[in-house]
């Protein structure tokens, strides 16, 4: 089974994605850790995406293309893996179509986790850090004991940069400028899968499971 996992920052992809590998038993592919894992092993790829990276510049689709294609031949991928935070654009998504036909490989299901820009940013903007021992908190859903002292080490906790609501808003807006296209390019391909992603973790997982097994 060869799902996508699409959803904004703060939807929980991560987390389901975590029980999908461990009921699926299939890998989880992000571009993240493909780049990470040619960059030690100096493969070609690796060496010419450190010259992008050196430079502050962004890697290519050519290059990232390239590295997707070298991962989804592998062996471990055989029996259907989690393609998550790629494609990002519909030429990625284009790209990626003639890598699989390539591989004689097809998407089965694309699973877009929905979930309100509201919600998102209180999930996001919530979220409270230690600044002695790295320990995360929320405001909302796991506050500490005394509010703003960590209650593993007493240190203070603060809110990062990248958590403040305008940040937030202006990350989502970026998502949803480069998803969009990306939902509808798969919504015609008959691929998209929307799942509700509000509720207890086992409830979403359980509304992507069923629409797995439909």
């Amino acid at each position: 089974m060869n799902l996508i996992l699409l959803g904004g920052p703060g939807a929980g992809k991560g987390t389901q994605a975590k029980k999908l590998i461990d009921e699926y038993k299939i890998p989880q592919i992000s571009t993240g850790d493909m780049l990470r894992a040619a960059l030690a092993n100096k493969t070609q790829l690796g060496l010419k995406a450190k010259e992008y990276m050196d430079k502050g510049a962004l890697v290519p689709d050519s290059v990232v293309i390239g590295l997707v294609e070298e991962r989804l031949a592998k062996p471990d991928c055989n029996s259907g893996y989690i393609l998550d935070g790629f494609p990002r654009t519909v030429p990625q998504a284009e790209a990626l179509d003639q890598v699989l036909s390539k591989l004689g490989q097809e998407i089965d299901h694309v699973l877009s986790i929905e979930v309100d820009n509201d919600e998102l940013v209180k999930r996001l903007s919530g979220r409270r850090t230690c600044r002695s021992c790295g320990a995360m908190y929320h405001v909302m859903f796991s506050p500490p004991e005394k509010e703003g002292v960590c209650d593993k080490c007493g240190g203070e906790l603060y809110q990062r940069d990248d958590d403040n609501e305008a940040t937030v808003r202006n990350r989502l807006k970026v998502y949803e400028e480069q998803t969009s296209p990306l939902i509808s390019f798969y919504e015609k391909k008959g691929l998209l899968r929307k799942v509700e992603g509000t509720g207890s973790i086992d409830d979403i997982y359980s509304r992507l499971n069923s629409v797995i097994r439909s």
